[in-house]
């Protein structure tokens, strides 16, 4: 008689509470069976979102900065869609679509961007801030520093870029990059100028020289876009990626401004581009080969050659008149040796070559030189390069 006594205990404890864990479980449901769903007004977020009104919000100085600037740039930054005829394998022309980024710096329409964006397009097609679809012209474009100029009517522009100065930037500020990634139109992203003075090989096979490196997420279509500082002012084009995958992997790469800003103009009033020229060729000075030269000075680049009739000949620069075998090398020697430019000091033909492309021709130029033990000033005029279109 206990132990059945026992049994029903047992049995009623034990149904009670696996009616109890049922309804434990499953309360969320039996609640809303027993008094239904509840009104939009009884929803915490809901409140929360009425409350938060009369609460400060707290946005940072850096938040606010980003802010501002992707609202006072972004509805200058347009999408470009270039169309281009290839071959498929049955050999029928097809049309084919790629994708870049650009910005509009000119109230008449003018649009800055890559080369490689529009290079070889039959069509070009700007996408702009409201969704609009307008037609371009190209008005000319530079291989050799990845660079072009588009034109859309004026009756389209609402907002133009501001293009800043590219020379006063420092490694280590605010870098912000707004463009068309994957065809996303107007993303933006930050970082930092994580370097400068960079130098890669462009699709080309020429080298851009003086890139800024950023570390700002930049993907396909990002190129040609604009990369901004915290006032909102271009400080480079955004021109390619170092990637393993394709995809960003915070190694960017951007043309300096003032590095555009000569090229476009050029774009703009003739079409093309003239690189400067100086006509010289010559060799960067090193210890071992100052010793040998029995030179008083141990940095310059010692000219070697001069082109006749080009611009370093005209203003009485002077070459080299003695042949020297040096280690496995045969130049000539005695000529001046180039220490400065405009007061900017030049150790190799690297450094002569790219003061010299960040001057237009017609340009005059102050060349400091050694010359049989003293320094002598010249000016040289710097003039197009023959045969110097560059498309």
């Amino acid at each position: 008689m206990l132990d059945h006594q026992v049994n029903k205990k047992f049995f009623f404890w034990t149904v009670l509470l696996l009616i109890g864990a049922f309804i434990y479980t499953n309360w969320d449901w039996i609640e809303i069976d027993l008094f239904g769903r509840p009104s939009v007004e009884d929803l915490d977020f809901i409140k929360a979102e009425g409350q938060s009104e009369i609460r400060p919000r707290i946005i940072s100085r850096d938040e606010q900065i980003t802010s501002e600037v992707f609202a006072k740039v972004h509805p200058a930054v347009v999408n470009i869609a270039a169309t281009t005829l290839t071959m498929n394998f049955w050999n029928q022309v097809v049309p084919q679509r790629g994708q870049g980024s650009g910005f509009i710096i000119d109230d008449d329409g003018y649009i800055l961007t890559n080369n490689h964006v529009v290079e070889s397009a039959q069509e070009i097609t700007v996408n702009l801030v409201n969704n609009k679809k307008v037609e371009a012209i190209l008005i000319g474009r530079d291989a050799s520093n990845d660079l072009a100029v588009i034109k859309i009517p004026a009756r389209y522009v609402t907002v133009i870029a501001k293009l800043g100065d590219s020379d006063t930037i420092r490694v280590g500020q605010k870098a912000i990059a707004i463009g068309n990634p994957f065809g996303l139109s107007h993303t933006m992203t930050t970082g930092i100028v994580s370097a400068l003075n960079r130098q890669i090989q462009s699709e080309e096979g020429g080298v851009l020289y003086d890139l800024i490196q950023t570390d700002a997420a930049i993907n396909p279509g990002n190129s040609g876009g604009p990369l901004l500082n915290s006032n909102g002012e271009v400080i480079g084009i955004n021109t390619a990626i170092f990637s393993r995958s394709g995809g960003s992997q915070g190694i960017g790469f951007a043309i300096p401004v003032n590095q555009a800003k000569r090229v476009a103009a050029q774009l703009i009033t003739s079409g093309r581009y003239s690189p400067p020229w100086l006509g010289v060729s010559g060799l960067g000075l090193t210890k071992d080969l100052s010793e040998v030269l029995k030179l008083d000075i141990k940095k310059g680049v010692l000219t070697v050659d001069v082109v006749r009739g080009g611009p370093a000949q005209k203003a009485g620069l002077r070459g080299g008149n003695t042949d020297l075998i040096y280690g496995n090398m045969r130049f000539s020697v005695g000529g001046d040796i180039i220490v400065s430019v405009n007061g900017k000091a030049i150790g190799d033909m690297k450094e002569l070559t790219q003061e010299v492309s960040r001057h237009n021709a017609g340009d005059a130029l102050d060349f400091k030189v050694w010359r049989k033990n003293r320094f002598l000033h010249l000016e040289i005029i710097l003039e197009e390069m023959p045969g110097g279109v560059n498309e």
